[in-house]
């Protein structure tokens, strides 16, 4: 085959070549980012206070897409999946938490006896740098928190971030296992600022 021949075989070939990984990338996979640990209850030291923590169906059901590798995204359920992230951390610092749909919801609070209402809103990001498998190997959550008392008065606002890892050899079936990481670890910050702040004591 002379030079000129292969040349335009390779100009032909390569439009078709890239058509081909633009179709194969660009996909987005499902994943659950629900956390492997959270801080543990150890009944002695709870704060007597209780709290509430504000969260609705329509928070549940908010998806996010964020990058994966190889051109892909991830698609997961934030609130869903870090609600027991939240729970857990509160719980390990006060008596009792309960779950409201609004920090205006003034009768469930002064019904449930709550001094601290949270409301959580979440942000997350991920990334990877493979270039042919897709899980995330790297996934940060920040997770900022507004607190009202039982009357609707803003008692402090704080924010807390997370971040988890993870390699490719580590995944076997856990994909969202960055994200499982991240949850952990921003529980346990949640725990800590709470714990910190002489305001929510």
């Amino acid at each position: 085959m002379n030079t000129k021949m292969h040349s335009l075989r390779t100009t032909q070939f390569l439009p078709a070549l890239l058509t081909s990984l633009l179709l194969l990338g660009g996909c987005s996979h499902q994943i659950a980012i629900g956390p492997l640990d959270t801080p543990k209850r150890v009944e002695t030291s709870l704060n007597a206070k209780k709290s509430a923590y504000v969260m609705t169906d329509i928070d549940r059901a908010k998806q996010v897409h964020s990058e994966g590798g190889g051109g892909d995204k991830v698609n997961y359920f934030p609130y869903r999946d870090l609600e027991k992230s939240i729970r857990d951390a509160m719980r390990a610092v006060y008596s009792d938490v309960i779950v409201v749909k609004s920090a205006s919801d003034i009768e469930t609070i002064k019904a449930s006896n709550v001094s601290f209402i949270f409301t959580p809103d979440i942000v997350t990001t991920s990334s990877s740098s493979s270039l042919l498998t897709w899980p995330p190997t790297q996934f940060t959550i920040t997770l900022s928190c507004v607190v009202v008392d039982a009357n609707g008065m803003e008692v402090t606002r704080f924010k807390v971030s997370g971040e988890g890892k993870a390699e490719f050899s580590e995944f076997k079936n856990d994909f969202g296992l960055a994200g499982r990481r991240a949850a952990t670890d921003v529980s346990e910050k949640l725990k800590q600022a709470i714990q910190a702040n002489a305001l929510l004591n």
